[in-house]
């Protein structure tokens, strides 16, 4: 080989030694600058541990602070495989269990025991350094021991439950889901006192209802939705989806947090906490109470008069407060079992032709306008207006305007409108609140329709309650504004928004929308619809032993479903208060279609007895004071 040979290839090796050195010095530099940041994820990854703190959603409560929803913090346990699999890290545990198990271990320091745990690691790797994989199969032995009877599984089948998802190649498996926080926070304690690892905890939120059938149209519901976090990761959040779930979303989600932490601690690394933002609690006008009561007597009546579809409303008339709404179908709220039935809420959204209830507005109106008083006689053609095809239940001659009440007339309703004029007596509609949305907070509330066709026979109907729809919550509004003394208030139903510590940062006070009659004319409108529950009006069954009540009947024939002309099947109603004098509540009651063979189908003999039997209950929760004598047989009763 001659020297320049040599020379020649002594500096082709060269070349390729600066060369290979060169480009490894450009793939450091690359990690190092400008990869630094995956490779630095990529090697937290197996370690970096970030947990979800809840933000918990706000609580919904009655009037009287009862809690009807609330959220419960729900833990799932979840398995990594990345470190149940690796012999260097589940040793510990199995260090942990050698020197815990020895004499005196009890009465060590922490940095003695931390020492002590720390020397039988390195003597079980060096026994198992041959067969690292022995170190695994006892960590998962060990950790079945400990968390198959905590879970309440057999060692067999949480073993099955962790082995079956690695031998199909999952990484990061659930092995018990929902766990609640008491039981979660032991298994914690369990997992961390003995040192397992691979086992991590996912946090989430389940909305619970204390009463998952009662007001379950008032409270509604709310339901999972995928969001993006600050990081980009999908996850899931509540979000109400009805009632005041949904109408409150705003003030009662919270705001989840987050706690970044390390599962093994690596040099220079600290853990990061984002708290998270509670809910706010929300209070409404509801009595539980109430509620329940008109719920049981709901069900009764139905289930006695045969019908799938009614609704019960209950308001305070001089605060406009929503003190009990029950609808029929209903759904469960914490299984959601019946909502495709039963999603309707049929008090706010159920819109249907009132029939005679309707005809105090034709009676306030002309009451108010002075163009009547209550004594004043109306013809009202023996029971038949040829005219416009008007008939009445009975051959009605000359009847006050008391009497038009009393006996539910419908020629004499119309004879009251006529005098009004279809203009006033169309505003005089709207100003007791029909057409229009009454403004409760409570999603999807239907408005109604109550408008002047300029039609003759359209304005007839319309005074004594067809040819318009009207929702039973209106009905409700429209008799407060007759209890009350003349003014049209807005239901409610959130009485406040409140802190977590109990603060009360918002106040939803009564809201007066108008007023629509004067005093005098509610009075005496008042004492019109008591006649109707004494002998001779349509509702004698709605009376209350020991009380004067006051209410209106209703009895509506259903419009066909191509709008061509009425079926034969009903809808009957009552609108009552009392006491009359000074009525504590207004109740209103529908029953759709009722095919009962007992008794005929009017509002007098299926919504007025269950009215009744409301009435006569709430009394007593109300703790209202008698305003009539009580039958002698019925107090010698009452002392037995």
């Amino acid at each position: 080989m001659t020297r320049r040979n040599f020379q020649r290839r002594c500096l082709l090796l060269c070349s390729i030694f600066v060369i290979g050195l060169s480009l490894l010095s450009v793939r450091l530099i690359k990690i190092q600058l400008l990869d630094r940041q995956k490779y630095r994820e990529r090697a937290r990854a197996a370690y970096d541990r970030s947990e979800v703190l809840p933000g918990l959603r706000g609580k919904i409560v009655d009037r009287n602070d009862e809690v009807l929803a609330k959220s419960i913090g729900l833990s799932t346990i979840m398995v990594d495989a990345m470190l149940l699999d690796d012999p260097v890290v589940v040793v510990r545990a199995l260090a942990y269990e050698r020197a815990s198990n020895e004499p005196g271990w009890e009465q060590l320091s922490s940095d003695e025991k931390a020492h002590k745990v720390k020397a039988y690691r390195s003597i079980i790797l060096e026994e198992e350094r041959e067969k690292p994989h022995i170190l695994v199969d006892r960590h998962l032995a060990r950790a079945v021991g400990l968390l198959a009877r905590p879970l309440g599984l057999r060692r067999e089948e949480l073993r099955a439950r962790i082995e079956g998802p690695l031998s199909k190649g999952r990484k990061y498996f659930p092995i018990a889901k929902d766990l609640t926080e008491d039981i979660a926070d032991s298994i914690r304690e369990l997992i961390e006192r003995n040192d397992l690892k691979g086992f991590r905890f996912e946090n989430s939120i389940k909305r619970w209802y204390t009463s998952d059938m009662l007001a379950a149209h008032v409270i509604g519901y709310t339901s999972e939705e995928e969001v993006k976090d600050d990081r980009g990761k999908a996850k899931f959040v509540q979000v109400g989806k009805f009632g005041v779930e949904a109408a409150l979303e705003e003030y009662l989600r919270g705001r989840d947090g987050r706690w970044d932490h390390l599962n093994i601690p690596m040099p220079g690394e600290k853990g990061n906490m984002v708290p998270p933002v509670h809910g706010l609690n929300v209070q409404l006008t509801l009595d539980m109470g109430i509620q329940a009561i008109v719920e049981e007597e709901l069900d009764a009546g139905m289930k006695e008069f045969v019908s799938q579809r009614g609704c019960v409303v209950v308001l305070d008339p001089h605060t406009g407060g929503l003190l009990a709404m029950a609808n029929r179908p209903c759904y469960n709220l914490n299984s959601k079992e019946g909502l495709s039935e039963g999603a309707l809420n049929y008090a706010l959204q159920g819109i249907y032709e009132p029939g005679s209830t309707f005809k105090v507005v034709a009676v306030s109106g002309a009451l108010n306008e002075r163009l009547v008083t209550p004594q004043t006689s109306i013809f009202c053609h023996n029971g038949y207006l040829a005219e416009l095809d008007i008939e009445d239940s009975h051959p009605y001659g000359m009847l006050t305007v008391d009497g038009v009440i009393q006996k539910s007339s419908n020629i004499g309703a119309w004879k009251l409108a006529r005098q009004l004029g279809a203009e006033r007596f169309y505003d005089y509609a709207h100003q007791f609140g029909f057409g229009q949305k009454t403004g409760i907070l409570l999603s999807d509330e239907s408005s109604g329709i109550v408008r002047n066709t300029s039609r003759v026979k359209d304005f007839s109907r319309a005074a004594y309650g067809y040819a318009l729809n009207v929702t039973p919550l209106q009905v409700a509004a429209a008799y407060s504004v007759i209890a009350n003394g003349g003014t049209l208030y807005k239901p409610r139903v959130v009485d406040s928004i409140i802190a977590r510590d109990g603060t009360v940062l918002e106040r939803f006070e009564p809201e007066v929308v108008r007023r629509v009659v004067r005093e005098q004319t509610a009075l005496q409108v008042r004492h019109a619809m008591q006649m109707v529950v004494e002998p001779g009006g349509t509702a004698t069954q709605a009376a209350v032993e020991g009380f004067k009540v006051a209410g209106k009947t209703g009895t509506a024939h259903k419009v066909r479903p191509d709008g061509r002309g009425y079926l034969q099947n009903k809808t009957v109603s009552f609108a009552g208060m009392m006491p009359a004098a000074d009525p504590a509540f207004v109740c209103v009651v529908v029953i759709d279609d009722p095919r009962t063979t007992e008794v005929r189908h009017f509002g007098g003999t299926i919504a007025a007895p269950i009215f009744a039997k409301i009435a006569a209950r709430l009394a007593t929760h109300l703790h209202l004071t008698p305003t009539e004598p009580v039958a002698d047989e019925d107090l010698a009763a009452t002392e037995h």
